[in-house]
């Protein structure tokens, strides 16, 4: 006798399963609106949306501006807009350190990471917290030069202005996409179409990539909309979606919470499985090369298939060269703690970005380093924010082979701490861009790390005499290839003598914003006659630079590939002919707001030497 009622089919199965997991997932607010969303007869209550500014900047990885100044400063996202909607380079706009490839090929750029994920494509961020905890609806960026850097936009679940810490910080993704190519400068409002939380929020990150641009972004204000109460889900919105069937694909693509990613750190319960497939056939270093090109959370994934790839995607060999920076969002102690055993043989470590508002702890990151550090040539802590003095200490106690440290804006470090970093003889690149290192822990640096080759000082604003640190490195570092000083405050001829005198191998030179530096006492002069290697000078914002530089360095310099001029009114067009005949392989020159070199004279540069991207910025 047939049953009184069919069976169920696969596709009722299916949608049973969605809302199964639907109810389990909804908050008491969305059951109780059920019925709403059904029958869409009755009326919502109305929601008032509130619009606003960011409130403040809580934190950034760079920035065009000086810290004691608040032109091209991440600061002025702050606030109504300035600028907007007018285009052009402004200085009350926030701006970005870098923009385009240029920096990938210098002396000074570095080796990327291998196993970054192609979703992530970030090189830089800020923070922004708003006066009240919303649920977004959307997002507006006001751009006002050279559109098109921002691939992310990132919403948290902690209140900077709350009394009480959370006991867990969650970042959801609201937007991302990668880098796309904007035609034109001019300024536009960037309204993407953002991810509804569950979660009210006050703070705002932005992630941006510049590499595609033709110049440096420039940014007016963020708005941020949003809703008091949590908004019902639209009829559209609440259709069943493909994604809800994979629970850790969802975490992946959207997710920023850590419980996620430490689960898979720690597996260690594997399925039984008779066989391990033909893998058993490979040899071990074959089946290592293929491994080695998978993302870590790939790795973690295969490791749960069978106890042969368990051994392998644990195997420490798979972690020579490490980056945690794609997953900073997920990143704390017990992360740490699940990867020491597999990370015994580690040379590359980046932890950029990782750990802050409490997700490392300075005992967690120490216990780390005692177990991984031995090995460790290169160790990147951008904007590191948990760091302090111990932490430093117990970098130079516990690796012993480090020749690169980044400790580029952990501006959180005590002015004291950066005497440890002198304990570490064999570093080779030292990147301290806005720190507060000072004067004595930077010359004793220098006197004992004499094999740099490397060193960025950019933005150090509690450094009294740069002569003396000039004088030191022409003493100290005779090897050193790229300088970064940009926007140092005090450093005069004297000390670039010392410097071009003792460090004739410097390929690479960031002057740029040092306004102590005359043309008339002949340091530019020096530079170009005692430096025959220089690929990269960068004197920006140097309105002294005249045409007898411009013409010594055509006549020494025939390997310089980037040029920054910027603001000078003293150059000619003639002597830029010289120079671009002269210097075969240049391929930037910043010629902005320089007063005798017009629209006309760049068109007619760019004609006659066409692989050379001659930039001329522009405000009306």
């Amino acid at each position: 006798m047939p049953p009184v009622f069919p069976m169920l089919t696969v596709l009722s199965m299916f949608y049973y399963m969605c809302l199964r997991r639907r109810a389990r997932t909804a908050t008491r607010g969305e059951m109780n609106s059920r019925r709403a969303i059904e029958s869409n007869t009755r009326a919502l209550p109305i929601n008032v949306e509130i619009v606003q500014y960011a409130k403040e900047v809580l934190d950034f990885s760079s920035h065009y501006g000086s810290e004691n100044s608040m032109s091209y400063t991440m600061w002025n996202l702050a606030g109504i807009p300035n600028v907007y909607p007018s285009s052009g380079d402004f200085t009350q706009t926030a701006v970005f350190r870098t923009y385009g490839t240029w920096w990938d090929h210098c002396p000074s750029a570095r080796l990327p990471f291998r196993r970054t994920p192609t979703t992530f494509c970030s090189q830089d961020y800020v923070e922004l917290a708003f006066e009240e905890p919303v649920y977004p609806t959307a997002v507006h960026i006001l751009e006002t030069y050279h559109p098109g850097a921002v691939v992310r936009i990132l919403a948290c679940s902690a209140n900077p202005y709350s009394q009480n810490p959370p006991a867990e910080v969650r970042w959801e993704v609201l937007w991302s996409e990668a880098p796309t190519k904007v035609h034109g400068p001019q300024a536009r409002q960037f309204t993407p179409c953002i991810k509804q939380i569950n979660f009210p929020t006050n703070l705002i990150r932005l992630e941006v990539n510049s590499s595609l641009l033709d110049y440096y972004t420039e940014l007016d204000a963020v708005v941020l909309h949003g809703v008091k109460e949590r908004p019902v889900l639209s009829l559209k919105t609440a259709m069943i979606d493909m994604n809800d069937i994979d629970e850790d694909e969802d975490e992946e693509k959207y997710g920023c919470g850590m419980d996620p990613l430490n689960k898979q750190f720690s597996i260690v319960a594997l399925r039984e499985w008779p066989t391990n497939g033909y893998f058993d056939k490979l040899p071990y270093e074959l089946i290592q090369l293929i491994l080695s090109h998978l993302t870590v959370p790939d790795l973690c994934r295969l490791a749960q298939t069978c106890k042969l790839l368990y051994q392998h995607c644990c195997d420490p060999l798979q972690y020579i060269h490490l980056s945690l920076q794609p997953y900073w969002a997920r990143i704390n102690d017990t992360s740490l703690e699940h990867l020491q055993s597999r990370c015994t043989l580690i040379q590359w470590l980046n932890l950029s970005w990782t750990g802050n508002r409490g997700a490392i702890s300075v005992s967690g990151f120490s216990r780390f380093l005692k177990v991984c550090g031995s090995e460790l040539v290169r160790l990147e802590l951008s904007c590191g924010h948990f760091l302090n003095e111990t932490c430093l200490e117990v970098i130079t106690e516990t690796c012993p082979n480090l020749q690169e440290l980044n400790l580029s804006s952990c501006d959180k470090i005590p002015p004291q701490a950066f005497n440890h970093i002198a304990k570490v003889g064999s570093l080779k690149r030292l990147i301290l861009y806005r720190t507060k290192v000072e004067q004595t822990a930077l010359l004793s640096i220098l006197n004992f790390c004499s094999e740099l080759q490397h060193l960025s000082l950019g933005s150090c604003v509690m450094i009294e005499d740069y002569d003396l640190i000039a004088s030191m490195m022409g003493a100290k570092c005779k090897k050193l290839r790229s300088l970064d000083l940009w926007r140092c405050k005090n450093i005069t001829e004297s000390g670039i003598a010392e410097l071009a005198a003792g460090c004739q191998l410097l390929e690479e030179l960031d002057l740029g914003w040092c306004p102590t530096l005359q043309s008339s006492t002949g340091c530019f002069t020096n530079l170009a006659r005692k430096l025959p290697n220089l690929q990269k000078l960068f004197l920006t914002a140097n309105r002294s630079v005249c045409d007898t530089d411009i013409e010594e360095l055509a006549a020494n310099c025939a390997h310089l590939q980037q040029l920054d001029i910027l603001g000078t009114r003293m150059v000619s067009p003639a002597s830029l002919r010289k120079l671009l005949e002269s210097c075969k392989d240049l391929s930037l020159l910043d010629v902005s707001f320089c007063s005798q070199i017009d629209n006309r004279v760049v068109l007619e540069l760019n004609a006659n030497f066409p692989n050379v991207f001659i930039k001329k910025s522009f405000t009306q």
